[in-house]
């Protein structure tokens, strides 16, 4: 029987383990230049030295204007590369495999003097009203998507996921609240369709991808989850290797439709894209207790366990969970005389 503790294989990726650190903004770059510093290493290499399986790096934006903020990553030049290189190296000497978020934010990226997005539907009263790109500018957007990823290819990341979830750009083209276009980026998938090509065409024939997806819309009228497993399967026979089921994040959630913030409260979504798709599955929503991130493992809702909230609090998170399970973790030798 699987555990958490158990190594897991896609295509090139070898994991000792199924926990993962999932992608959170850091708002950390302190010169505003998109690149990682400091902050960033220790961040992400802590968590490598603390027995994580797969560290996935913060949502890492396409374009200067494509950060949620001026202090998010950003991976749109050749000179960002050497410091996500020294990242990755580092994680790969404590034992751990690292991915890279590829994204952009659309309407919601605060900094920019007009945003972009498919339509000029504004979030809500905090944020700007963006434009709509033409349809020349969404080709240009699939080409800043696939030089990223040539650059992260280039860093020596070992996947790479695409954001397609949260009310993000690939999220405001495959939701009918936010895509009223007339051209043809009216079909819904058309855009994250040619993203994931894009980025296909930069990566080793036996590296995966990986698409973060919110499985269902949580404000009123937005799209379900049998909306969102379709979604996902346009996207995996386009060439996506594993979904990261994540959900909301495009607007105000409405009574009738808030799942509430339950340990776990996510998985049903992450077990429905499993057996729907017949493809693996990242599960994450509060899951942080050692004993139910393992019965996920174990029932096979889920192949493998973002910790989150929880990877903030303990970056060693992974050690303390395998000790509580009785499971075997390998720990640095530096540590071995604290356990």
């Amino acid at each position: 029987m699987d555990t958490l503790f158990s190594p897991f294989n896609i295509k090139n990726l070898a994991l000792k383990n199924r926990v993962v650190m999932p992608p959170m903004c850091q708002y950390s770059v302190s010169k505003k230049d998109g690149t990682p510093n400091d902050w960033h290493y220790t961040h992400y290499v802590s968590r490598a030295i603390g027995g994580t399986g797969l560290v996935i790096v913060e949502m890492t934006n396409v374009e200067p204007d494509g950060r949620i903020s001026n202090h998010c990553l950003g991976l749109w030049s050749d000179d960002q590369i050497p410091a996500y290189q020294r990242i990755v190296d580092a994680v790969h000497e404590n034992g751990a495999k690292i991915g890279i978020q590829i994204a952009h934010a659309g309407r919601k990226a605060e900094d920019a003097d007009l945003p972009v997005a498919p339509s000029a539907i504004r979030f809500d009263g905090n944020y700007k009203t963006p434009r709509a790109l033409t349809t020349g500018e969404v080709k240009e957007m699939v080409e800043k998507f696939r030089l990223s990823v040539r650059r992260a290819v280039k860093a020596g990341f070992d996947t790479i996921e695409l954001h397609g979830a949260h009310g993000y750009l690939i999220h405001q083209f495959h939701s009918h609240l936010t895509n009223k276009r007339e051209d043809e980026y009216a079909d819904l998938t058309k855009f994250g369709v040619e993203v994931i090509k894009a980025a296909k065409s930069e990566m080793p024939a036996d590296m995966p991808l990986i698409m973060r997806i919110s499985a269902t819309e949580f404000v009123e009228n937005g799209y379900e989850l049998q909306d969102g497993v379709k979604l996902a399967q346009v996207y995996k026979d386009a060439g996506v290797d594993m979904i990261h089921v994540s959900a909301g994040g495009e607007g105000a959630i409405a009574p009738s439709r808030n799942p509430g913030g339950h340990a776990g409260y996510m998985i049903p979504f992450a077990q429905e894209m499993r057996n729907a798709l017949q493809a693996p599955v990242i599960a994450v929503g509060r899951l942080e207790d050692p004993a139910l991130a393992d019965a996920i493992i174990g029932n096979k809702a889920s192949d493998l366990v973002a910790v989150g909230r929880g990877m903030l609090r303990d970056p060693y998170w992974a050690i303390h969970a395998a000790r509580q399970l009785h499971q075997e973790i390998e720990i640095p030798v530096q540590y071995e005389r604290g356990f």
